[in-house]
């Protein structure tokens, strides 16, 4: 989603903890401590979410959850495509473990695992989404971020001009949603971004507007599994996987 967002710390009733992770900077995104991610363990140890598998619950990974004093939503997972599902799949894409693969052309956003496999997630994808492609790193990962509408958004709809000083307040009625992973090349952000949404019927679709969106329980299990400084590659064209 085109945005601003401001950091989060110091912030009334989620002053409980420091909630960026990274610079703590005011960043425009989307037209909106380091460690290495090549190693099993930091994919799939105790400290992480369980990965899918054949008995995996979806209906509790996918249900309604107070998350730092707000509500999120369930989803409604059985009225969508199985295949936007969060899973474990085959993945032969070159890329070594820990690295986050974007497709959004295939809708899809995979946590390369060890051992040939992916955790994968179902993403929709605005127009920002198909602008840029590249690599570049997850510098600043956010929770309940801010959304400010950048200028050219506000030309188009007037309306939106009260969010740009403040900003849209956090919570789940915000366009970034629960999370959001911004990412920078070097020192330079690309405005480009990986977030929640509060469009469920988003995800697996080409969107008028934002970066790559995720289920508010994917982003936020995609939040838990990768630190700072994981290599993300968006891809310029679909890749043939499972």
């Amino acid at each position: 989603m085109a945005s601003n967002e401001d950091d989060l710390a110091g912030t009334g009733m989620l002053s409980r903890r420091a909630f960026v992770v990274g610079l703590p900077l005011v960043v425009a995104a989307c037209q909106s401590t380091g460690v290495s991610t090549n190693t099993a363990a930091s994919l799939t140890g105790a400290s992480h979410p369980p990965l899918p598998g054949d008995d995996f619950d979806y209906a509790a990974a996918y249900a309604a959850r107070t998350d730092y004093d707000f509500k999120v939503p369930a989803i409604p997972y059985k009225n969508f495509d199985r295949k936007y599902w969060r899973q474990v799949v085959d993945y032969d894409g070159g890329q070594p473990s820990g690295t986050v693969v974007v497709d959004p052309y295939s809708k899809f956003l995979y946590l390369v695992l060890p051992g040939g496999k992916a955790l994968r997630y179902g993403i929709g994808v605005g127009k920002a989404g198909f602008a840029w492609s590249g690599d570049a790193k997850i510098r600043v990962k956010r929770v309940w971020p801010l959304w400010r509408p950048p200028r050219e958004m506000i030309a188009r709809n007037p309306h939106l001009e009260k969010y740009w000083k403040d900003g849209y307040p956090r919570g789940p009625k915000n366009p970034l949603g629960a999370r959001a992973l911004d990412l920078w090349q070097g020192s330079v952000d690309t405005l480009y971004r990986i977030h929640g949404t509060k469009q469920p019927s988003s995800i697996g679709r080409s969107v008028s507007s934002g970066c790559i969106r995720m289920w508010n329980q994917d982003v936020m299990d995609l939040f838990e599994r990768v630190p700072t400084h994981t290599k993300v590659v968006v891809l310029s064209k679909a890749q043939k996987t499972s």
